[in-house]
């Protein structure tokens, strides 16, 4: 996956199908806020999504109270958002499910 800055058309487009993130007002990162049952649900995900990001080489901007990740996504690297962001969002996203 490549860390070329995405275009405001293709940042556009992957928004429309992920779920509950935002885009910041600069238009160089997105955020979501998950929130969870309890810490140890919020824990086990952000374990899964550690050992996502680590393989990706790509990790997330995020903190943990509680039941709550807030995470925010960029490739600071390419100056902004890239691919790499886009797929670590939706992995975060389908692992909600399970």
């Amino acid at each position: 996956m490549t860390r070329e800055k995405l275009g405001k058309q293709a940042i556009a487009e992957a928004l429309a199908g992920l779920d509950g993130w935002a885009l910041a007002g600069d238009g160089r990162s997105i955020s979501r806020k998950f929130t969870f049952r309890n810490f140890s649900e919020a824990f086990a995900f952000m374990t899964r999504v550690a050992l996502a990001a680590e393989k990706m080489d790509h990790h997330p901007d995020w903190s943990n109270v509680y039941k709550t990740v807030n995470v925010t996504l960029s490739t600071h690297d390419a100056g902004g958002l890239t691919a790499l962001d886009i797929e670590l969002a939706k992995r975060m996203n389908s692992y909600l499910g399970g």
